[in-house]
């Protein structure tokens, strides 16, 4: 199992305006996706832009395990040596994901499709989140759970199938990690696997698929869905990944540079992914000044140089169903909603019951710490604007997101604002202090 380090506490306070040109690290769900993908193809996957972040770092050492040999060639270049589609090798040792949720997901659905097993654990954060609802799915293509945790949680032992049975599967809940696992078993699969979605979640896997030379056909379903029909056992065709910067990464100086007076904050080759935008889609209802300039095309993403200026923000009310293009903005965005004037509702939140924490509750708590308004009503979160007082010090529960989204609290607060634990940032954004001092940001 992965081993804690000590608590880093961290404290934001308010300084001058943000100024300046940044760009943040990689987008991590492409990254995961992009070593794994290496791992499925025979031959070299060169990888560009790789987020080097502890969660992809160990999906690469997971790569290792089963059979590739994966080489950092220069900063964010990697280079993955795979082994095939059906040639999985069975791991000497244990997977273990620290705390990435995208990794050992994903990782569950490449084994499930391979006569391999393998034991996934983590660290206490991802030992608490449930497993079930990908592992439903890769049963009934014929994969087995040797051993497993109360609840089907981590640690767990899943033993796969070199033959897994084609299925159709219409996902109860919108997760892009549960249509993923399913499509990299079906990988392997002798026939027609289809994954029919009510709400469309973010598409990188189909899109890498197809980068590949995958058989993979999406077309609309109901008004809001997507159905995915994927042919079994291709021969995947190496193909040159170069990663566009995350915008779940890119949602904290974007927030910040709306949030702190006379900031002018430019962030570069941001991904614009429709069903990654919905934290911006949010910010322009509110009355943020942001620009998307230069739209381009890298690696088979569209992505764009988002310019923020400082803004006076306003209330709105954010749809349930806009949930799957931002779920992991949510905390960024109730940190915009404290400055905005009016109350903000978000609704159908119940996702953010089974992240890195319980979001919802952490949000919620460190909102109300630092002097803000906010209620939970069933699965909707509200907040009422207005001057932040800060000076509360905000529990993360090990949580990338949560530490990151009240440091960019702040920085705007009439006191600073403490987070009891920084050190799991390092997991989706390693050098986000020293990119936010360079903007003007005090934090320490």
């Amino acid at each position: 199992m992965s081993q804690a380090s000590a608590p880093k506490p961290l404290s934001a306070r308010r300084a001058g305006p943000l100024k300046g040109h940044v760009r943040v690290p990689g987008d991590k769900s492409i990254s995961h996706r992009a070593l794994i993908f290496g791992l499925l193809t025979r031959g070299a996957t060169e990888i560009e832009g790789l987020l080097e972040g502890e969660d992809v770092l160990a999906t690469g050492r997971a790569c290792s395990l089963l059979g590739a040999k994966v080489e950092r060639t220069g900063t964010g270049k990697w280079t993955v040596h795979g082994a095939g589609v059906g040639s999985l090798l069975q791991p000497k040792g244990v997977l273990d994901f620290g705390n990435a949720g995208t990794g050992s997901r994903l990782m569950m659905g490449v084994v499930a499709g391979h006569g391999v097993s393998a034991t996934f654990d983590g660290d206490a954060s991802l030992r608490k989140r449930p497993m079930k609802r990908v592992l439903d799915p890769l049963l009934q293509m014929g994969a087995e759970v040797a051993s497993e945790a109360e609840g089907g949680r981590l640690p767990l032992t899943l033993t796969g199938t070199a033959d897994p049975i084609p299925v159709t599967y219409e996902t109860p809940v919108a997760s892009a990690q549960v249509k993923s696992a399913i499509l990299l078993a079906a990988l392997n699969s002798p026939g027609t696997t289809t994954v029919i979605e009510k709400e469309a979640t973010r598409d990188h896997t189909e899109k890498m698929l197809a980068h590949f030379g995958a058989d993979i056909k999406v077309q609309p379903h109901g008004a809001h869905g997507r159905q995915i029909v994927l042919t079994g056992r291709p021969e995947l065709q190496p193909n040159k990944v170069v990663v566009p910067a995350d915008p779940s990464s890119a949602a904290f100086p974007l927030v910040a540079g709306l949030i702190v007076p006379g900031s002018e904050v430019v962030i570069e080759g941001v991904m614009d992914n429709p069903l990654r935008t919905g934290l911006v889609t949010t910010l322009l209802e509110m009355g943020a000044r942001i620009e998307a300039k230069n739209r381009r095309t890298e690696g088979g993403e569209n992505v764009a140089d988002l310019v923020v200026h400082a803004s006076n923000l306003r209330s709105v009310d954010v749809p349930a169903e806009r949930a799957p293009s931002m779920i992991d903005e949510y905390p960024v965005l109730a940190v915009a909603a404290s400055f905005a004037e009016g109350t903000t509702r978000m609704r159908g939140l119940h996702e953010l019951r089974v992240k890195e924490s319980d979001r919802l509750a952490a949000v919620h708590a460190g909102l109300v710490a630092n002097g803000v308004n906010a209620v939970i009503e069933g699965d909707d979160l509200l907040v009422t604007g207005g001057p932040v007082r800060g000076g509360g010090t905000v529990a993360t529960h090990l949580d990338h997101r949560i530490a990151m989204s009240f440091l960019v609290m702040g920085l705007a607060s009439e006191s600073p604002v403490t987070v009891d634990d920084g050190a799991m940032i390092a997991t989706s954004f390693p050098d986000f202090v020293p990119l936010m001092a360079g903007l003007g940001a005090d934090i320490s």
